[in-house]
């Protein structure tokens, strides 16, 4: 007797992110500022008048008035939902779009490689779209799947993970005008594009919006991403959530961050002025080819010799991702933007492999 899913006997356990541990950790995205240090006194202040031992406090409806007034575009603490990081905003709506064993969700490809991890934890089946070869696409081929009969929702990532690039405005419009079936739009990374769709929230009843505080926030161990929607989406995607889903200290961590946020907000314009003159720097090493970015990574490849250059690169204790499984990504790396001295040195030590 199956004690558990029939497709998860088929399926393997959720995929370690597979990273070399160096001292130079320019793989995971992730922001050099330590969000503790920055606001270290504040948030100690904060917890002064948080108690633990309860289950509720006054810090959620601070929350969400500060999140409402960050997220702005008119938006109500109707129109929001937080979780355990974006990953788990995902997740919650997979799970709440799932009807049965045929229904899938529609991605393009390549893109961020957890939603096929969460979809199918979710049982909802999921199926991909290539990117043209100039990373654009077609949209009448992703609005033919997705309303297809079993499909379920259509996911867009903007800019997109692991190539870097912004999605055409037009054609995300030209897609939420032309399908009734909800359109999740990942925007992890709009703090560093400066783009978003949450404006149109308002105009499309079945647009969700997901964002993160793990990257211009700086937060990526804390885990707390949220979404935007129209209230009658929040409330059945709630349905699938647990009653506490968030501790009130990551809330009471968040709610300092935002009382402070320009401390990150000018860390993260410090961090795209940073991959501006990294991206540069890289246009000019012969032997390398970079695509532009509007996140705080950039992908690029040494072609033949990509392999080689990882392992360089470890060997200098510099750690970096491979991101090379998708055909149109064949032989690329991803290089996430650093420090002045780790970009400089991560410079250097390319200029010294390809010598």
């Amino acid at each position: 007797m199956n004690l558990f899913r029939k497709d998860l006997l088929q399926a393997g356990p959720p995929a370690d992110i597979s990273v070399p541990r160096k001292k130079n950790m320019m793989c995971l995205n992730e922001s050099v500022l330590d969000p503790f240090q920055a606001i270290d006194e504040a948030f100690q202040q904060t917890m002064q008048e948080v108690h633990l031992n309860r289950y509720f406090s006054q810090v959620t409806g601070e929350l969400k008035r500060l999140l409402v007034d960050y997220v702005g575009h008119g938006v109500s603490k109707d129109n929001l939902l937080w979780g355990n990081g974006a990953d788990d905003m995902l997740f919650a709506c997979f799970l709440a779009v799932r009807e049965n064993n045929a229904a899938f969700a529609v991605s393009l490809a390549p893109s961020y490689f957890d939603y096929s991890t969460y979809s199918r934890a979710a049982g909802l089946g999921i199926k991909f779209i290539d990117y043209l070869p100039d990373f654009d696409f077609d949209e009448k081929k992703y609005l033919e799947v997705l309303n297809s009969p079993d499909c379920r929702l259509g996911i867009l990532c903007n800019p997109n993970n692991p190539t870097g690039h912004l999605l055409n405005d037009e054609k995300i419009l030209h897609i939420l005008e032309n399908t009734k079936k909800p359109v999740l739009l990942d925007e992890t990374y709009f703090e560093f594009s400066g783009k978003t769709m949450v404006d149109r929230v308002a105009d499309f009843s079945h647009l969700i919006v997901v964002r993160s505080f793990s990257k211009s926030f700086s937060a990526a161990g804390l885990r707390f991403g949220y979404l935007v929607s129209q209230p009658q989406n929040v409330e059945e995607i709630r349905k699938v959530q647990t009653i506490f889903n968030t501790s009130i200290m990551v809330q009471a961590f968040v709610m300092t961050m935002l009382l402070n946020k320009d401390v990150f907000l000018r860390h993260t314009a410090a961090a795209v002025a940073l991959k501006q003159q990294l991206y540069k720097d890289m246009l000019e090493i012969d032997g390398i080819k970079t695509l532009p970015s509007a996140t705080n990574f950039l992908t690029f490849t040494a072609g033949e010799r990509s392999a080689d250059l990882f392992e360089f690169l470890k060997q200098n204790d510099i750690a970096i991702r491979d991101v090379g499984a998708h055909p149109l990504l064949a032989k690329h790396l991803r290089v996430s933007v650093g420090s002045p001295e780790q970009n400089h040195y991560f410079i250097d030590t390319l200029k010294r492999f390809l010598s």
